[in-house]
């Protein structure tokens, strides 16, 4: 048995989405910027695709930009919003728990002068809304808080961030990859100006995500080409992948409060079986404010990536933190932010469930896991020390 509880790196293509799909890659192969019968076959499967995208956060059909996944919907908000601005100094917030596309395009902004503030997160990872207001100067142009965080599953305040944001007349972006399909998801109740999701979160395809742009926020777009999306993100649309994200969508709107509810009690019996048959374990980030699908776990003097690799020689996947940065030794910077050691940090796991988990995967991981982090424990240099410490 193969055990997936990885799904916040990704998702299996739904097999709804994969049919819909089909037919665009051979049959209706037209471009959709064409304007003869096999093109607008395309545009014509692209807008019902953008309303379905639309449908799911409560935008409007004009307010989605396809883009080709959730790193560029950042980078497109963040480096699109500075471009845009006509103030003369430029100062955006973010948070310290982010993802790496808003991280690491903030870290580059500072390299072009722009002044950037990262929010710190409490233990629980959650950021406190008073804090962005702190943080707030004349010269601030955009804030950029995350919905759900991809390795606590934490969700943060973002009605609160976004009513600080809307008093100050500053524009706000909010990463929402990790909870779209999760969460009921309504821009206007969140009050964002921008906000990203990826298809292959929500059982769609990789390569495909969206920005949602609320009408009349300013957007420079980062490449340069053709008249695609209103002018925001020039190419050729992915046809197929933008068909199979629409599906993915109006699925997700579907089904999203019974899988929310089915998988949340399958995550709640795997966290309890865990704490319960081992010693030194505690789950880090708040367990009441989190998406239903997420836990991470910190075992004290086991190594969270020979963990990893122990569980998937026994058909356990799971995941040390960010899958783009899984082949990272440094511990990961969500934990450290909320107080964590470097060690127990690497000795942490996230859990991550899906549409397909079922109770006799949960049921055989707890038989699985125990053994295998305490034979690790045993090898550890630091294991009896570390132990004793707690």
């Amino acid at each position: 048995m193969n055990i997936y509880l990885d799904y916040n790196s990704t998702t299996p293509v739904d097999r709804a989405v994969l049919d819909a799909m089909l037919p665009f890659f051979a049959d209706n192969f037209g471009n959709a910027s064409s304007i003869h019968s096999s093109g607008q076959r395309g545009r014509s499967a692209v807008d019902a695709a953008r309303d379905s995208v639309a449908a799911l956060i409560g935008a409007k059909t004009a307010e989605i930009v396809f883009t080709s996944g959730g790193t560029e919907a950042d980078n497109l908000a963040l480096f699109g919003s500075v471009a845009a601005s006509n103030h003369s100094r430029k100062h955006i917030i973010t948070t310290a728990i982010e993802h790496h596309a808003v991280l690491n395009a903030a870290q580059a902004l500072e390299k072009q002068d722009i002044d950037v503030t990262y929010v710190p997160a409490v233990a629980s990872g959650i950021v406190d809304p008073q804090d962005v207001r702190r943080a707030l100067r004349p010269e601030t142009i955009l804030i950029s808080v995350m919905h759900a965080n991809n390795e606590l599953g934490t969700i943060q305040p973002i009605e609160e961030i976004g009513r600080i944001a809307a008093e100050a007349d500053v524009y706000f972006h909010c990463d929402a990859v990790q909870s779209a399909g999760k969460l009921p998801l309504d821009v206007n109740r969140l009050g964002v100006d921008l906000l990203s999701i990826s298809a292959h979160k929500i059982y769609g395809p990789k390569g495909v995500g969206a920005l949602y742009v609320r009408a009349g926020t300013p957007l420079e777009p980062q490449f340069h080409g053709g008249h695609h999306e209103r002018d925001r993100r020039p190419g050729t649309e992915n046809v197929p992948g933008i068909v199979g994200f629409g599906k993915a969508a109006e699925l997700a709107s579907v089904r999203l409060t019974t899988d929310s509810a089915r998988i949340e009690s399958l995550r709640d019996r795997l966290e309890e079986m865990l704490l319960n048959s081992l010693a030194s374990v505690r789950v880090n980030g708040d367990r009441s404010r989190r998406v239903p699908n997420t836990t991470n776990l910190a075992f004290t003097a086991a190594g969270g990536e020979a963990l990893v690799i122990a569980l998937d020689l026994q058909g356990v996947a799971c995941s040390t933190g960010a899958a783009c940065s899984s082949g990272a030794v440094e511990p990961s910077h969500v934990l450290l932010a909320i107080g964590l050691s470097p060690d127990e940090a690497r000795s942490s796991l996230r859990f991550s469930l899906g549409r397909t988990t079922t109770a006799a995967e949960i049921d055989r991981a707890a038989d699985i896991i125990p053994p295998t982090v305490e034979r690790l424990r045993a090898l550890s240099p630091r294991s009896e020390s570390a132990m004793h410490a707690r």
